[in-house]
């Protein structure tokens, strides 16, 4: 006879007993659980006819979680899901110790710095998944289905998908069975970080063993061996030379990987202060404008179709003008978090003219339909190669009307030319000087690194009101933003405000205002009548390499060393979204002129697409060469990008076609040079195709339409116009002799 508690139990009573209650906060049986469990099998042979379930029942009531975790395994058995769950006291051991390592991190990553929060997030939903899938393997089922539902909602608008998936594994048997599941169990998450954070992390983890043990000891198993943490170390270097990106610097050698785990791409949406990035709607309907403006647009384009009809299969430009502004895009409900819109200037009759004329080439352009029978769209390039530079050059720009180019040079200047080979002419004449098809403009102390046209059209009618570009914007090295007038050629006035050297710039889509990256790891918004900023962008954690507008002027994006591209909005200056997914420094960004896509490209040779709406990735896009992707454009219709870069390539993409990222060859199937030389050629005499790069390097995409080689001109400029027509520019830079 046994007993237990002073109950005593014979095998030949037919129930089993009622049993005094544990006491609450202690764990002491006053048997080992190795003895209990030798008990339970003897009653089990002399009482066949007992439930397991109600010995398992038993055991977790007591709280002796090790011996039910050993019956489960043995007996496979499905716990009843009436039975009540007991609150675990155990410090280390059984399931509470996964539970209490990811409320650990969640603790460290809410007292973190802002700054360093988004790289902090980062760790959560790997830990999370880990947790609930080891302690399922485990075989502690009530305790793995309790930490799940508690701890889901953190992850459902980031991870909808895979928080279904993942409810639908309820017992260790589903895991054999799940994809979802064998993924992460049979590889390591992959995660990029910069140093600061990643030591940041292992400061707090090595602190927190050595004090307290415990749950620091489990979250630095699962890192350490269900996780793959990529550090980057961005170094600083004072020239950004052609020279040394092709005649000598290292690259790094850091693997193009994607983060998450291999196969399967959750999407990573995410903001600067939530895990829940993607509830964030933005508005991307078009910016609020006069409504005189409008007004005064459409008299305009009733007088344009009265003068001239359209033609029989056109369309007039008032009824291209109103189902262009009456679209209403199925998203673009919500109204812009975090101010209100930016104002405008009041309109002026350039802005009515401008307007105009950007209907009439909307109207009037090469369309540039979807494939049919198979045939790619064409697509025209033009390219510009600027000779005897010796790698000078650091930055092209084309102006909006197509009329001039200028490029920013290490020498500290500005060179425009005029496209047409025309003399540029100045308001300010000086007979001491000959008429020139170029201008220069001195100013800047250090090197130029991004220049920027201000918003202009071609006028037709020479006695309407101007349109053509009247400003130039350029940043240096020197830590200044300068404007000058391209009809006095002269500088009107310099920003001061960013405290280390100025990557890029770019005008908004109406002018007036601008935008601004820098060293400083800030993106600052200006106006043309303010010498101050206007807004600080603060949140990356290295170089803000890039910078765009939304075609709205609602919202700017900026693209960073730290591999990160954030959204930001423009009147309320904060973080709305973060679009993650890069393994390197991010080089180039560009808007969808329709505003609901993003496409970002990195040093690696790799283009991303991003979906603006709920901010998850649509696919990646393969095919350039290492060095860099200097320059993003997209056509009108917003359904194919076009790219160029340090690979001395430019290419044309389908942003609309979905394809696998895995794939080997270019749509065409052509094969090139083991260096990344294409040497096909495709229909209508363009190059085409995707050679096979160097083993160090990735494939080329089935979604790259042409690829149009260069012989030796890096390419650092593509732009489409309004009229479908790309524009590329580029510097001459023969290899060196051996």
């Amino acid at each position: 006879m046994l007993s237990q508690g002073g109950q005593e139990w014979s095998p030949h009573m037919r129930r089993q007993p009622t049993l005094p209650a544990a006491s609450p906060g202690r764990y002491q049986p006053a048997v080992s659980d190795q003895s209990w469990r030798g008990q339970l099998e003897k009653r089990a042979r002399f009482q066949p006819e007992l439930n397991p379930d109600h010995v398992l029942e038993y055991l977790s009531k007591k709280g002796y979680v090790r011996t039910e975790a050993m019956l489960r395994r043995e007996s496979d058995q499905i716990p009843d899901p009436n039975a009540d769950s007991i609150v675990l006291k155990q410090v280390d051991g059984g399931p509470a110790k996964y539970e209490k390592a990811y409320d650990l991190l969640c603790d460290f990553v809410k007292s973190s710095l802002t700054a360093l929060r988004p790289s902090f997030k980062k760790l959560e939903w790997p830990v999370f998944v880990y947790s609930y899938l080891l302690t399922l393997q485990d075989y502690y089922i009530k305790d793995a289905e309790t930490f799940f539902n508690k701890h889901k909602r953190d992850f459902e608008s980031l991870h909808g998908e895979d928080i279904k998936t993942l409810g639908a594994i309820r017992l260790p048997a589903h895991l054999k069975d799940s994809r979802l599941a064998k993924l992460y169990l049979e590889n390591r998450y992959r995660i990029s970080m910069t140093l600061v954070p990643f030591n940041a992390v292992i400061l707090f983890l090595e602190q927190k063993a050595a004090d307290e043990g415990g749950s620091a000891k489990v979250l630095m198993e699962l890192i350490n061996t269900r996780l793959k943490i990529q550090t980057v170390d961005r170094t600083d270097y004072d020239e950004k030379t052609l020279a040394a990106i092709f005649h000598g610097r290292a690259e790094d050698e850091l693997p193009a990987e994607d983060e998450g785990i291999p196969g399967h791409d959750p999407g990573q949406p995410v903001n600067a202060t939530g895990r829940d990035g993607s509830k964030f709607k933005p508005n991307l309907g078009p910016h609020p404008r006069d409504a005189d403006l409008h007004e005064d647009v459409r008299a305009a384009l009733q007088a344009e179709d009265a003068k001239k009809p359209p033609s029989t299969n056109q369309d007039s430009l008032l009824d291209e003008y109103e189902r262009r502004i009456k679209r209403e895009p199925t998203e673009d409900t919500q109204t812009v978090q975090g101010g209100t819109f930016p104002p405008l200037p009041p309109s002026l009759a350039r802005d009515v003219s401008m307007e105009v004329q950007k209907i009439m080439e909307h109207r009037d352009r090469f369309k540039i339909e979807g494939r049919t029978s198979g045939v790619s769209p064409p697509v025209s390039v033009t390219m510009y190669t600027f000779h005897n530079t010796f790698d000078s050059v650091n930055c092209i720009e084309f102006s909006g009307d197509n009329m001039l180019v200028a490029a920013g040079m290490a020498e500290s200047y500005i060179r425009v030319w005029s496209l047409e080979g025309m003399p540029i002419e100045s308001s300010l004449p000086d007979p001491s000087t000959q008429p020139s098809a170029s201008r220069r403009l001195v100013g800047h102390s250090g090197p130029v690194y991004a220049v920027a046209f201000s918003p202009s059209t071609v006028n037709p009618d020479p006695t309407g009101p101007p349109t053509h570009t009247q400003y130039l914007l350029s940043c240096s090295e020197d830590k200044t933003i300068r404007l000058w007038s391209l009809d006095t050629w002269s500088c009107l006035v310099a920003y001061r405000g960013h405290e280390n050297p100025i990557w890029d710039l770019q005008w908004g889509p109406f002018g007036h205002y601008f935008l601004t990256g820098s060293h400083d790891r800030t993106a600052r918004l200006w106006s043309t009548e303010h010498i101050e900023p206007l807004r600080i962008y603060v949140g990356h954690d290295n170089d803000v390499d890039c910078v765009v507008f939304h075609p709205n002027n609602m919202y700017v994006f900026t693209g960073s060393g730290d591999r990160t591209v954030r959204m930001w909005a423009t009147a309320g200056g904060n973080c709305v979204r973060i679009f993650t997914g890069h393994a390197s420094n991010i080089t180039a960004i560009a808007c969808s002129p329709d505003g609901k896509t993003l496409a970002s490209a990195d040093d690696h040779g790799h283009i991303i697409l991003w979906n603006i709406v709920d901010g998850r990735k649509i696919k990646r896009m393969r095919g350039h060469g290492k060095g860099g992707i200097w320059s993003l454009s997209w056509s009108a219709e917003s359904t194919v990008l076009v790219s160029g870069g340090a690979d001395k390539t430019v290419r044309v993409w389908d942003a609309v076609q979905v394809t696998t990222e895995s794939a080997s060859k270019g749509a065409d199937g052509a094969a090139g040079k083991a260096d990344g030389t294409l040497t096909v050629k495709g229909t209508g005499g363009a190059a085409s195709g995707a050679g096979k790069k160097s083993q160090k390097e990735t494939g080329v995409s089935a979604d790259q339409i042409y690829a149009f080689p260069t012989k030796d001109s890096p390419v650092y400029k593509v732009a489409f116009t309004r009229m479908n027509l790309v524009l590329a520019g580029g510097a001459y830079l023969p290899p060196p002799k051996v």
